[in-house]
């Protein structure tokens, strides 16, 4: 029976971990990106740049001093793997719960009378922050071996 389960689990190399997890932490920022962008572009013209430029220096920031601590974690653990690990596996089980709760707070936040081009700073800051956060797991996938 064990066997059989082994051979439905999801082998990846160590490799295609990193991709896996760049891609994610790209496409969640980009996502993140768009929705800002939407709220700004229906914002008043006048308060543009400064909310833009809030969203920016937000972002820099919080790729400076959050994401590139849980990029390193992360790579501190999967670089020592050896062989193939489970697909899932470029992220501890417990950073999926605090994803969980993050995706719960930004639909609260979506539904929340709080005007949308000032969320779009938190939006822009958060997305801006993992896309480059993202270019470090990206930078180990082509440094890696291909095997």
């Amino acid at each position: 029976m064990k066997s059989k389960l082994r051979q439905l689990k999801p082998a990846v190399s160590r490799r295609t971990l990193l991709l896996l997890a760049g891609l994610v932490w790209i496409g969640v920022g980009a996502m993140l990106l768009s929705f800002a962008a939407g709220w700004l572009r229906a914002g008043h013209p006048t308060h543009l740049y400064g909310l833009v430029a809030g969203g920016v220096i937000a972002g820099l920031l919080i790729h400076h001093f959050g994401f590139l601590k849980v990029v390193d974690k992360n790579l501190d653990r999967i670089l020592p793997m050896v062989g193939t690990r489970c697909v899932f596996s470029f992220m501890p089980w417990r950073s999926y719960l605090v994803v969980g709760l993050m995706m719960a707070m930004g639909i609260g936040l979506r539904h929340s009378p709080i005007p949308k081009p000032y969320l779009a700073v938190l939006y822009l800051g958060i997305g801006l922050g993992l896309v480059l956060s993202s270019i470090r797991y990206l930078r180990f996938v082509l440094a890696s071996p291909k095997a």
